[in-house]
């Protein structure tokens, strides 16, 4: 028996073939990329991509003839020269109407497509990796999952079990005793063979007749395959332990945090939040914004309101550990954390402040990400308090922002597999 899927591909046509195009022109591709992000927003990091290459990347190795040996060409004549005439150069301009050369004498075709938003994902994280990614245990429940129980004698084709479809096929065969095309044409041989020579008597070509009658008709009565031999496939959907992860987003909210610098810290949380959504299958975001007190809030008036009054950063770390206790288990949650500021903090409350971070909010995280927002001439308050953290903790990362072209080299630079090990 032979079975063919003859389902078109998903989505696409030729997707076998734009696999291996994939594959073979991966270097290209991905350089083609990386120039596409300086030139991307945020909000575009849910869409596929248009991606230019060189076309000169596409050829296919080929055999060619060599050009050793002598061959012979037949040329045509010309009605203006003759040997040993001196051509003279045509004069500037002149010519056909072709576009101008490149400066450096190369040039180059550019091949356009467009790739998927999983296909950009891919590669857009492809050398990205989670530090410490599943520390804690897992879930216990929530999410069923289908697995295998056992057959059923109905289902989709798609489910059908062929092992055993087959194997109780041939019992129901034996069993029946179904006749092999063997025994019918050794059968036939036999009363072909008795017709032939003429001495068998009329009762024994008779039963020879009937034998082989009786053979072909068993065998038409017993079929390859019954309906009562298919076998699928059953599943049950089972509760399964699940990753989970909560993201903490700290942000100051002071009047010194204007909205184009509350716009830059969004394009890297949006960019923390996709890339933690493909490594967990459940992702919780808590927004905490402060000034001089802090307060959990929605992610509208986390990015868009602005209150008046100083910064303590201390009050965010105490609003994060209340959620963190009442809500997410430290054993049960995957923790992350990334904070966005500019830089400013009340002088007074940096020393409770570090504290804080070394002593309570690190030992919580799998990674906590500072970034630092603005143009800085000098090096902030916060910036000096926090790089000792830096080089003490592997899990905490300070980075730079100041305009958001800048955004996607540093997240790399953030989550890059050397630095994740």
């Amino acid at each position: 028996m032979h079975i063919i899927d003859r389902r078109l591909n998903p989505k696409e046509k030729s997707l076998g073939n734009r696999q291996r195009f994939l594959r073979r022109a991966k270097e290209e591709i991905r350089n083609a990329v990386n120039e596409s992000l300086k030139r991307r927003k945020v909000t575009e990091t849910e869409s596929g991509e248009k991606i230019r290459i060189r076309a000169k990347s596409l050829h296919e190795p080929s055999f060619g003839l060599g050009r050793d040996g002598e061959r012979d060409f037949v040329l045509p004549g010309n009605s203006d020269y003759i040997v040993g005439d001196t051509i003279p150069k045509p004069p500037e301009g002149g010519g056909g109407g072709g576009s101008a050369g490149s400066a450096d004498g190369h040039g180059e075709d550019d091949f356009v497509f467009t790739l998927s938003k999983e296909e950009f994902l891919d590669l857009f994280f492809e050398d990205l990796k989670l530090p410490n990614l599943v520390k804690v245990k897992l879930k216990d429940t929530r999410s069923p999952t289908p697995v295998r129980a056992g057959y059923t004698v109905d289902g989709p084709p798609a489910k059908i079990n062929r092992v055993r479809t087959m194997r109780n096929s041939l019992a129901r065969r034996i069993a029946l005793r179904r006749p092999s095309l063997e025994n019918i044409e050794q059968a036939e041989d036999e009363l072909e063979e008795a017709e032939r020579n003429g001495e068998t008597d009329e009762k024994t070509l008779a039963l020879l007749r009937e034998r082989a009658n009786r053979l072909k008709h068993l065998r038409r009565m017993v079929p390859f395959i019954d309906p009562l031999d298919l076998k699928y496939n059953r599943f049950e959907h089972v509760p399964k332990p699940i990753t989970q992860a909560v993201m903490f987003c700290l942000m100051d909210t002071s009047a010194s945090m204007t909205q184009s610098l509350k716009d830059l810290a969004k394009r890297f949380f949006m960019l923390l939040h996709i890339f933690l959504t493909r490594h967990y299958r459940e992702v919780d975001v808590v927004f905490i914004r402060h000034t001089s007190v802090a307060s959990e809030v929605d992610e509208n008036t986390f990015f868009r309101s602005t209150e008046t009054g100083g910064t303590v950063i201390s009050s965010a770390f105490e609003e994060m550990k209340r959620v963190q206790q009442e809500r997410y288990p430290a054993d049960e949650w995957n923790i992350y954390a990334a904070q966005a500021s500019d830089g400013a903090n009340d002088l007074g409350d940096m020393a409770r402040c570090i504290d804080m971070l070394d002593r309570t909010i690190l030992p919580l995280c799998q990674y906590y990400a500072y970034i630092e927002v603005g143009t800085h001439i000098s090096e902030s308050i916060i910036w000096s308090g926090f790089s000792p953290l830096e080089k003490r903790q592997r899990h905490f990362a300070m980075r730079h922002v100041s305009s958001p072209d800048e955004i996607y080299p540093v997240f790399h630079d953030l989550f890059s597999s050397a630095e994740s090990q």
